[in-house]
């Protein structure tokens, strides 16, 4: 049970962060605009069955796709900790121009909810790239005792990630009337910072991984 709760303590900020569920509702705001609300509600529910399925399935077989590759677990450490890192200064120095980008990405012709749900909304607008390195790694460092637990806990995590997706997309147009756009950078630029501190520690875990192989 220690393991589970560790795990989750561990996964959960690690994933939101990078994910940035309030500061993605904005975006999905901006671009479901053209939609009703009944649609905007199945739109918002999609995505966080999307968003789950992603990260459920990079948590727990990412560590064998490294495996068939022949990928150790430090250079995915130090590979993942660099991209997210580099990932999180470009936002903290300029947070309008990634939302800008996330917001082209996630923009088209407005068809049926079907059409955008998985593909840009969830991927890779909701659950990119960088979400998926982070679970990868989070999966692949799984402890010898007691992997259930620890699984069970990052599952856990990424459970709550993605309904704190679903309400944020579904109280997007709520949230983006209260909030500002000053309020927003300065959410983001925290966010920022915080995913920054993550990549470092990634980066840090694989130097010492390396250092125990050459030992």
């Amino acid at each position: 049970m220690n393991t589970a709760l560790a795990a989750f303590l561990l996964a959960f900020p690690a994933l939101f962060s990078i994910v940035n569920p309030p500061g993605a509702a904005f975006i999905f705001n901006d671009v479901a605009a053209g939609y009703s609300a009944s649609d905007r509600m199945r739109l918002a529910n999609r995505v966080g069955l999307y968003s789950l399925i992603v990260m459920l399935v990079a948590l727990w077989g990412g560590a064998y796709v490294l495996n068939f590759f022949g990928i150790s677990l430090a250079a995915l450490r130090l590979a993942g900790g660099a991209v997210v890192a580099l990932r999180a200064w470009d936002l903290l120095s300029a947070p309008e121009r990634q939302e800008a980008r996330k917001q082209e990405q996630a923009e088209g012709p407005h068809g049926p909810v079907e059409d955008i749900a998985f593909f840009p909304l969830t991927l890779p607008f909701t659950t990119g790239p960088g979400t998926i390195a982070v679970a990868v790694a989070l999966g692949a460092g799984r402890p010898d005792t007691a992997p259930l637990w620890f699984f069970a806990g990052v599952s856990a995590a990424a459970l709550a990630i993605a309904l704190v997706v679903w309400l944020c997309y579904r109280s997007a147009d709520r949230v983006g009337s209260m909030i500002g756009a000053s309020a927003r950078r300065t959410v983001a630029r925290l966010s920022a910072f915080l995913l920054l501190c993550i990549g470092a520690q990634i980066i840090i875990t694989g130097v010492q991984d390396v250092a125990v192989t050459l030992r």
